[in-house]
């Protein structure tokens, strides 16, 4: 195992690390963890969440929701969005756009109505998500950018969608383009300007840049390493091989996995441990072995099972220091 400071000192551009994987596994506390010690070797960093279920104001112990970049300690940035806000904004700028476009003095309620049903959809919420991603991105102001994506559902999709709508705006833009050509030549007989024909063509092809960044930053290995985190369990050891499949399917290369939340194998062999524990690192051990012949090769750090919740930065940096360089070897924990 190469920890985390191995995976960049083997790839120094690395710049975007992503944690994917199933809820409830430890990809907020990983990606926490990761931010703290990037930040903590001088480097600007910004930690974001997409994730609705995870909480990284509930990680740092601090109320950062919705908040935008709040900074707390020295080169260290959270950034955990609200949702529903950003999807609020986006809607209305939708229907700004129609009403200046069309020159309306108000929104016809069908279309309204329409635009907000629309805003439900849970490729809404994706959308917003992956918008504010390309935003904090694009600017450049960190160092290092950690994300702490959505579960495997969302963060696969919001990849496959990515693709399927790019190619659905491109199909849209050159029918727009022919449209307009043939609108051009009419209006120039006519003497007439086609200013609305060119904002729509404008604002699809501002919609496919948008997804192309983000589907450039999600699948350019040299600056991001995408990772999946798993804990020693069977339905996670089946979800992984799923996930594989899929990143396969969709072009998508994973750096690497990260095994979280491992009992230490002595426990087994401790007779003051509770029976319980002593068959569940034994459960472990098991399906550690399953898990280095099955992932071996991706594997760049597994950390060890907290006594205590791994909340505060104080906790955070002992969970960092495991994942940057991992104290045990793979084969310890068999």
């Amino acid at each position: 195992m190469i920890g985390l400071g191995g995976l960049l000192e083997r790839n120094p551009r690395l710049k975007v690390f992503i944690y994917a994987g199933k809820g409830g596994l430890g990809k907020t506390t990983l990606s926490a963890a990761t931010s703290v010690k990037l930040s903590s070797l001088g480097k600007k960093t910004l930690v974001f969440s997409t994730d609705p279920q995870a909480s990284l104001s509930d990680v740092f112990e601090q109320n950062v929701f919705g908040r935008g970049e709040v900074k707390l300690a020295e080169n260290l940035y959270v950034m955990e969005i609200d949702a529903d806000k950003k999807i609020n904004e986006y809607v209305a700028s939708i229907k700004k756009k129609i009403v200046d476009m069309y020159r309306l003095d108000k929104l016809p309620p069908d279309i309204e109505e329409y635009i907000d049903s629309a805003a439900a959809e849970p490729a809404m919420y994706e959308s917003a998500v992956y918008d504010a991603m390309v935003d904090v991105v694009s600017e450049g102001r960190y160092d290092y950018y950690v994300f702490d994506m959505p579960p495997f559902g969302h963060g696969i999709r919001m990849i496959a969608i990515a693709d399927v709508i790019s190619k659905w705006v491109e199909k849209i833009t050159e029918l727009r383009r022919q449209a307009y050509e043939y609108g051009r030549v009419a209006a120039s007989l006519k003497k007439q300007k086609l200013t609305y024909e060119d904002e729509i063509l404008r604002e699809l092809e501002y919609i496919r840049g948008r997804i192309l960044k983000f589907r450039d930053i999600v699948m350019n290995s040299e600056t991001t390493a995408f990772m999946t985190v798993m804990t020693p369990e069977r339905m996670t050891i089946l979800d992984t091989e799923k996930a594989l499949e899929m990143f396969e399917s969709l072009g998508l290369r994973l750096t690497g996995i990260v095994v979280n939340q491992v009992y230490p194998p002595e426990l087994a062999k401790n007779p003051d441990a509770p029976a319980y524990i002593r068959r569940k690192v034994e459960e472990q051990r098991k399906y550690m072995a399953e898990i280095a012949d099955k992932f071996g090769k991706y594997i760049i750090a597994v950390v060890p099972m907290l006594n205590r919740e791994p909340k505060g930065l104080d906790t955070l940096k002992a969970v960092a220091e495991e994942l940057w360089r991992p104290s045990r070897r793979l084969e310890e924990y068999i």
